[in-house]
């Protein structure tokens, strides 16, 4: 392990846990983020909260349509069969929209916080095209940085017994001229808006909590509900992930702990992509305008209905 004396850490769980997880992911997660995607880009008139609803449900859409891949990957006990392009690409589209999702996240929280508290500056920035525009750039830095990752080529893997790894057990020169510069940078990417989501926000949402209006306790939602899913989901993998850096910088030395951080990096890495799974709920929660009741009677109570094969008495399928 990045030149120790300690032995491969054993997970065998993450065979079982990846792909229970990714196909969980799909099978609640794709339906939601299509269907929040495809009625928030027709909303009338567009907002600030709709961009960055549909560009979050966007990120979410393009991390699931990874996870076929990465599904047979565990399923093969981290054998890689699709060539070093296609590892190479999915695996950057994979964590570059992991981050995309955390700064929508805090679009979207900054956004109902100025229009409950400070709803006279707001009316004057609520302009479709600065969300656009802030949806744009963050779009093209996080395009940038996959494309200049992509271009240096295929991952070295450090060992060769372990077979063909995919996103993992890179060769230490890897991490000194690509993969560390990358992960600090991505790792403050993302931090830092997780940080403003847990701290600032937590004042916020107090504040609003006091201003008796429908509007406010709307924004409150909003808030509580983006917070809980950076709790549960963003949060364990950034401390994981900074403590893997360490351990990859030799900061952390110890057979144990880097044994321990290796499991830990399994758990928190599952972890992060069930925030595809609950983004839904937030779209859910926080917007009146989405016509869910129809959508749960038109669309989904009748695909739930399909799979299930349900026939009436007479025959019919009801």
């Amino acid at each position: 392990m990045n030149g120790t004396n300690c032995s491969d850490p054993s997970a065998e769980f993450q065979y079982h846990l990846f792909p229970a997880v990714y196909i969980l992911a799909l099978v609640v997660g794709l339906p939601g983020n299509v269907a929040a995607f495809l009625v928030f880009i027709r909303t009338s008139p567009r907002t600030a909260f709709s961009v960055y609803i549909s560009n979050l449900a966007l990120a979410d859409i393009l991390i699931l349509c990874t996870l076929p891949l990465r599904i047979h990957y565990h399923l093969h006990r981290n054998h890689w069969v699709f060539g070093d392009f296609t590892c190479l690409v999915t695996g950057t589209l994979y964590f570059s929209n992991i981050y995309l999702s955390i700064c929508f996240m805090t679009c979207i929280c900054l956004d109902r916080y100025m229009a409950t508290v400070h709803p006279h500056p707001y009316l004057k920035l609520q302009s479709p095209r600065l969300s656009l525009g802030v949806s744009a750039l963050l779009w093209a830095t996080a395009g940038a940085a996959a494309l200049v990752f992509i271009l240096m080529g295929p991952l070295e893997i450090g060992d060769a017994s372990l077979g063909h790894r995919c996103f993992e057990s890179f060769a230490r020169t890897e991490w000194e001229k690509r993969l560390g510069p990358f992960s600090i940078v991505s790792l403050l990417f993302s931090l830092v808006p997780t940080l403003v989501l847990l701290v600032c926000y937590t004042l916020v949402a107090r504040r609003v909590a006091r201003i008796k209006v429908r509007q406010a306790r709307k924004a409150v939602r909003v808030i509580h509900t983006i917070l809980l899913i950076t709790a549960l989901c963003f949060l364990p993998n950034h401390v994981v992930y900074l403590l893997h850096l360490l351990q990859r910088l030799d900061v952390i030395q110890s057979c144990s702990a880097r044994h321990a951080i290796y499991r830990a990096r399994r758990v928190t890495m599952a972890l992060v992509t069930l925030n595809t799974c609950l983004d839904p709920v937030l779209y859910y929660m926080t917007t009146s305008h989405f016509r869910w009741d129809r959508l749960k009677r038109s669309w989904l109570w009748g695909m739930v209905n399909r799979s299930r094969g349900v026939y009436s008495i007479t025959g019919q399928r009801e």
